[in-house]
């Protein structure tokens, strides 16, 4: 009898350990198939897919010119590249996405945010549509702050973020101080903001790997999606739906920390329309808010200012850059994070493996077996992270499962290590403990580790 209780105590020990992983699987350094590169310096996150041909490098390159070099004030003698503003938040993509990689929040004597934005909205009521705009812009401001602006122009404001400190303490009696963001504006030049109004601070995310991840088939995604928990483990992510103005109907979100874009090419244009003030045939509308007529009455760079093939350069650019292999696949101490990983459920919602469609938007892109570590669903992260702001179909608390390949690489390619949409975790361990809602119980194993666990864990994220 004692024999079957020891039995039964060391079954039920290692069912709650997780899996144990003592090689590294086939591939698995492979984060993009085929399309995988293997830089790991600061130009990591800036090249083309492996797979792509050499004629296909070149409209790589132009799109890269495109998403690299500023644009100017229009009219101006290059019209290609003119009609910036007039509000803006910066003049070239490459300012947000600093190497094609992850954006910061602003220091606190910096005065312009750069590449961190800051989202507007107001509550909505019952008669307002939201079947295109999924919220309601402030009436002021417009949907996004913009703390530049061309001359003549008053820049809408300034934004300065400071902090609280927040303790989390493991079971080991180890501490970490978290950091909470708080937004102050000043400066504001177009009236007081409504008193409702919904903030969303959100930094500049990695360009790698978009065109992969709009190839995952919708049904693999849905497949992941349990918004009823119908399970019991306490996961209910789902998917976002959101105005596809190209398509004129709804699809399913994937891009944004909301999942509020359904693909490279709205969420491009929506960018170029958002911070630097450029139209397009997809979006029509600047910068201005309807009540700044100062603003609206300011010449352009004519009515298309972003034009089909510039905007289908930068679309090809962003889909076809290309994923850094990992590393250290086969370190004993990497393989035991991983074992970590799972024993914490992170897979519960940063899903390890994908396999792209035969009819994804290139070719390059089709039939390969990725590692994204994401399932592009909305999970609610609980308070501590909400912002409070609906976007479409998510709530105030939930965030799109951001993909975790590449993320060892920030600090080699951002020169920092600042994570989650507003770029408040300095680290990956403060990431993770800012987890809660759907994530506590992970967050709450990974309290439980010691430090040999937690640098394993560290390890193997930072292996991706």
């Amino acid at each position: 009898m004692r024999y079957l209780l020891l039995s039964l105590v060391t079954l039920l020990a290692a069912c709650d350990q997780g899996p144990t992983f003592t090689e590294a699987e086939p591939g698995e350094h492979l984060s993009a198939g085929d399309a995988t590169v293997t830089k790991t310096d600061q130009n990591a996150f800036s090249l083309p897919l492996a797979n792509l041909s050499p004629s296909r490098r070149l409209d790589f390159s132009v799109g890269n010119s495109f998403f690299r070099n500023p644009w100017v004030i229009g009219p101006a003698s290059t019209d290609a590249r003119d009609g910036l503003g007039p509000l803006f938040n910066t003049n070239a993509c490459q300012n947000c996405h600093i190497k094609d990689g992850r954006g910061h929040p602003p220091a606190a004597d910096a005065k312009q945010a750069v590449s961190m934005l800051v989202r507007l909205s107001v509550p909505a009521s019952e008669t307002d549509d939201l079947t295109r705009s999924g919220l309601v812009p402030e009436p002021n401001y417009g949907g996004q702050f913009q703390d530049a602006a061309i001359p003549g122009i008053e820049p809408e404001g300034r934004v300065r973020v400071t902090y609280e400190p927040v303790t989390m303490t493991f079971a080991d009696g180890h501490q970490v101080t978290l950091r909470k963001p708080r937004l102050e504006f000043f400066d504001l030049a177009y009236g007081e903001m409504h008193p409702a109004t919904l903030f969303s601070a959100r930094v500049a995310p990695p360009m790698i790997g978009l065109g992969l991840l709009e190839a995952i088939p919708e049904a693999d995604l849905l497949a992941h999606a349990d918004p009823n928990d119908d399970d019991g483990d306490g996961i209910s992510g789902r998917a976002n739906r959101v105005w596809d103005s190209a398509a004129n109907t709804t699809a399913m979100g994937r891009f944004g920390w909301k999942a509020g874009q359904p693909g490279v090419l709205q969420q491009s244009a929506g960018a170029f329309a958002n911070d630097m003030g450029l139209n397009s045939h997809l979006v029509s509308t600047d910068s201005c808010a309807p009540s700044q007529t100062d603003c609206l009455a300011m010449p352009n760079g004519g009515d298309v200012e972003v034009s089909d093939s510039v905007l289908n350069s930068v679309v090809f650019y962003s889909r076809t850059l290309a994923v850094p292999a990992r590393r250290n696949v086969d370190d004993p101490q990497v393989l035991k994070g991983k074992g970590l990983f799972h024993e914490a459920n992170c897979q519960g919602c940063h899903v390890p493996t994908f396999t792209t469609g035969a009819q994804a938007p290139e070719p390059e892109l089709a039939n390969q077996t990725i590692r994204p570590y994401t399932d592009l669903l909305l999970h609610d992260m609980g308070p501590g992270l909400a912002d409070g702001r609906p976007e479409f179909l998510a709530n105030g608390q939930e965030w799109r499962t951001a993909p975790l390949w590449g993320i060892g690489l920030t600090e080699a390619v951002n020169g920092h290590t600042q994570f989650l949409h507003d770029g408040r975790a300095r680290n990956l361990m403060e990431a993770v403990l800012w987890h809660g809602g759907e994530a506590a119980a992970s967050r709450d194993k990974v309290l439980t580790f010691d430090a040999d666990q937690r640098a394993a864990l560290l390890a193997f994220l930072n292996s991706l």
